[in-house]
């Protein structure tokens, strides 16, 4: 096959897959995900981490903000950068810096995806989830808002942000229902990170007892069973066929 012959998008599509699996690796063989969960060595950099934040606020911010992108853009789940948000800045700061930046990549990794990777998407996804068309044709914006607060059904992360793909649904809609249905269980996780940044200054283990007795911690905690048991009653009845 001549190269002049081939699909352009294909050869994009081809090129950004290639890009987001060099980025990975490396990634991978800088960062080690065991130090990442590992509270121990959170705890023994805290202070160097917060002490790099307090000196280059705004420059840690964009590096973050960026970060939190290209991550998403490479399927990233959005865990580790809502705790990592909550630590370092904080609950109110944090959840404005993860909410935007996660809902941006979101809304790039949905524009890519629809562009490179549409026929694939279809193949694979739509036998899945071809009962939500309905709801989507009734009102994208609301069912997807809802979907993404009762955190897609169990579906991951990544793959929440591409099945709009399947109902052609528009980007000021997509990324108003992710910005707003992601907020209450994201706000949830950055306020869990920052109580564990909170337990580590008071120089206390992280243990049952400490999540027990602790607010900073269990609060967090009950707000997600909350969630949880919202997203369960949402589920049953607004989508219920």
């Amino acid at each position: 096959m001549k190269l002049n012959s081939l699909n352009p998008k294909l050869i994009l599509g081809i090129t950004y897959l290639i890009v987001i699996s060099v980025g990975l690796y490396f990634l991978f063989s800088v960062i080690d995900l065991k130090d990442l969960t590992s509270y121990e060595f959170i705890k023994s950099n805290r202070e160097l981490i917060l002490k790099y934040k307090n000196e280059n606020l705004i420059f840690l911010t964009i590096t973050f903000f960026i970060f939190c992108i290209i991550w998403v853009l490479c399927l990233g789940i959005a865990m580790p950068l809502l705790l990592f948000s909550g630590f370092v800045f904080g609950k109110w700061w944090g959840i404005l810096i993860v909410l935007t930046s996660t809902t941006i990549g979101a809304t790039l990794l949905y524009m890519l995806v629809g562009f490179f990777f549409r026929e694939a998407v279809e193949e694979k996804l739509a036998p899945k989830f071809s009962k939500l068309k309905d709801f989507f044709i009734k009102n994208d914006i609301v069912y997807f808002m809802s979907f993404r607060f009762v955190g897609g059904g169990g579906t991951p992360y990544p793959i929440q942000n591409i099945i709009p793909i399947l109902f052609d649904m528009s980007l000021k809609n997509y990324f108003i229902a992710t910005f707003i249905g992601s907020a209450p269980s994201m706000f949830v996780s950055v306020v869990l990170g920052n109580g564990i940044e909170k337990i580590i200054d008071q120089n206390a283990e992280l243990s049952i007892t400490t999540v027990l007795f602790s607010p900073e911690i269990y609060v967090p905690i009950i707000l997600f069973f909350l969630i949880l048991i919202i997203a369960f009653i949402i589920k049953k009845s607004y989508f219920k066929q």
